[in-house]
């Protein structure tokens, strides 16, 4: 990125390295511009052993400061009472134990923590990851099974820390104050279905209910995606199928009927094939992709950096905070 989109160029932001959410969260902010400082225990933050792949692509651009908080926390606090940012993601009442904890650090200090389920309630101390939070919340009704991706921890905790946190340094810049700021996954993860709380359009819209809203093999056992739920790109889709007059049946009684009709007209040719056919037309028809063929034509410009070593960057600021 060019300098001039990098909006948060001069921003400090001090990152608790803990698992998934605290470094996709701070990564985002790196994207944006912000010097990001990863405080990592003696042993490193745990994604560094249990998912190095994911480990290395979160920490592009970061720097690694070694601290052992339990023994002595004085240069995480430092280095965090400099930052303008603090992102945190200890289970409740752990940081303000270590002497860390948001009421630690300046009042100027955007201090944002990541949590399960908040700092209060009955569930304020509940351990869980993704999935519970996402049962929690309601998210799973309609399909009780496990998303391929992380909807609580990336969705709902990271991007929504972050969106916390761009507001409150726009407040900062105007009022000069920080704020303390708590983003529970499972609260946030609920307010992506709360909007459902009335009732649907239909029973399971967007989870098989309805054959014009599904993903179909191909002939070379690929997939397609179908969401074509306006009625004149299901039209389409059937004219492109040959196969028109299954365009009035689109929200008829025997949706399984149909979705077998549709089945067994998408396997007679492999994906590349149909993809060329709809290519042009307006049908919301796509490629169920491999990450790989995504990153080739979606993926956002790479944050710039190498693997950052373990503790690379502690003794500059030990030396700097001295």
């Amino acid at each position: 990125m060019q300098e001039a989109t990098q909006p948060l160029a001069g921003v400090l932001v001090a990152e608790l390295a803990w698992y998934l959410p605290i470094a996709f969260a701070g990564q985002e902010l790196v994207r944006l511009g912000a010097r990001v400082v990863r405080i990592e225990p003696p042993d490193g933050d745990p994604l560094r052993r249990t998912a190095p792949a994911w480990d290395r692509a979160l920490a592009r651009g970061k720097e690694s400061v070694v601290c052992d908080l339990r023994a002595d926390p004085s240069l995480a606090l430092a280095i965090c009472s400099r930052a303008d940012v603090v992102l945190e993601g200890l289970r409740p009442g752990v940081a303000d134990r270590l002497g860390i904890g948001a009421d630690d650090l300046p009042l100027s200090v955007v201090h944002c923590s990541i949590t399960g389920f908040g700092h209060d309630g009955r569930h304020a101390q509940r351990v869980g990851h993704d999935l519970n939070y996402l049962g929690w919340a309601g998210v799973l009704e309609d399909t009780p099974t496990w998303p391929p991706v992380q909807i609580a921890d990336l969705g709902a905790g990271a991007l929504g820390a972050v969106t916390e946190v761009l507001a409150a340094l726009v407040r900062r810049g105007r009022t000069g104050e920080g704020a303390r700021l708590a983003v529970s996954m499972t609260h946030r993860s609920h307010a992506l279905v709360a909007y459902r709380l009335e009732g649907d359009p239909g029973d399971r819209l967007l989870t098989g209910g309805l054959a014009c809203y599904r993903v179909y093999p191909t002939a070379d056992g690929r997939r397609l995606t179908v969401a074509a739920l306006e009625p004149r790109f299901f039209a389409t889709v059937c004219a492109v199928l040959g196969r028109p007059e299954l365009a009035e049946r689109q929200y008829g009684g025997d949706q399984e009927a149909l979705a077998r009709e549709l089945a067994a007209a998408f396997a007679t040719r492999s994906l590349a094939d149909w993809l060329e056919r709809f290519d042009g037309e307006e049908a919301c028809v796509g490629p169920v992709s491999t990450r790989a063929e995504a990153a080739a034509e979606f993926a956002l410009p790479p944050v710039a950096g190498e693997e950052v070593p373990l503790g690379a960057h502690t003794a500059a600021w030990a030396a700097e905070v001295s």
